[in-house]
């Protein structure tokens, strides 16, 4: 089995791509994050004739995930609420959480909130979205013990997932706070399939559009994969393509791959 994760920072911008990508990469579900679409105006039939089943959770110029499957998922739900019913409903009005399983994998699509600036509403919303977050998938765990936690999740967790010049606890996206709530999550039994098969720095799967930082591989890993114990020991390889961010306009974000 191999799952892809990808921001595509537009589906309809980057529609071209994904297509292109799938008809490239033998992939059994592609997640996609920030599609920036409402459900309704969402390109579907450039998947469903390439015979691919096609899950999504969308807005209208902002957030939205959705999964793409070669095979038809069961258990598809949506947002928090199908999991945790007594959560304020405000929770779910961005759209950044989809799930499916295929196989018996729970597959677990996230984009987490980028949180703008330390210190910013939007920080203090990141930090209680990850603790919800951390509720959320102590649930799931209890039905679904093979699960593959997967997105764009906006967190360098170490400094090796940074380029050197911008390595400070004092970052978005690399403070102490957001590092350690992605830390209590991983505890409840998820290991970095990356990791298991690249210790180097200098891999990234986010470059800025200024500055010509893919160019220079100024970039940030951002994107993961994040395994239960036995999927983790059945991974074979997990592995970043860059070719995508050298196309014309292409998206900001490289998909990751991870194999069973």
């Amino acid at each position: 089995m191999k799952i892809a994760t990808w921001n595509v920072n537009s589906i309809r911008t980057r529609l071209e791509h994904v297509v292109d990508w799938l008809n490239q990469n033998s992939v059994d579900v592609l997640c996609l994050q920030e599609t920036k679409v409402v459900d309704a105006d969402f390109p579907v039939k450039p998947f469903e004739d390439t015979g691919y089943n096609l899950y999504k959770y969308g807005q209208k110029s902002y957030n939205g995930v959705a999964l793409i499957s070669r095979k038809p998922l069961d258990n598809v739900s949506t947002g928090f609420q199908g999991i945790l019913p007594d959560i304020e409903t405000n929770w779910d009005d961005q759209k950044r959480v989809i799930t499916g399983t295929l196989e018996g994998v729970r597959i677990v699509n996230l984009y987490v909130p980028n949180g703008s600036a330390i210190g910013s509403e939007k920080y203090e919303y990141k930090l209680k979205w990850l603790k919800i977050l951390q509720t959320y998938l102590s649930i799931v765990l209890e039905k679904s013990p093979d699960i593959c936690m997967c997105g764009d999740f906006n967190i360098a967790l170490e400094d090796r997932d940074i380029h050197e010049n911008s390595r400070n606890n004092n970052h978005i996206m690399a403070s102490d706070a957001e590092r350690q709530a992605l830390r209590d999550i991983l505890d409840l039994g998820f290991a970095d399939a990356f990791r298991k098969f690249t210790t180097e720095g200098e891999n990234y799967s986010w470059w800025d559009y200024r500055a010509a930082s893919f160019p220079r591989n100024k970039g940030w890993r951002i994107d993961h994969h994040y395994l239960t114990p036995e999927l983790y020991q059945q991974a074979k390889s997990c592995t970043i393509d860059v070719a995508p961010r050298k196309l014309t306009k292409p998206s900001d974000h490289a998909p990751v791959i991870v194999e069973f």
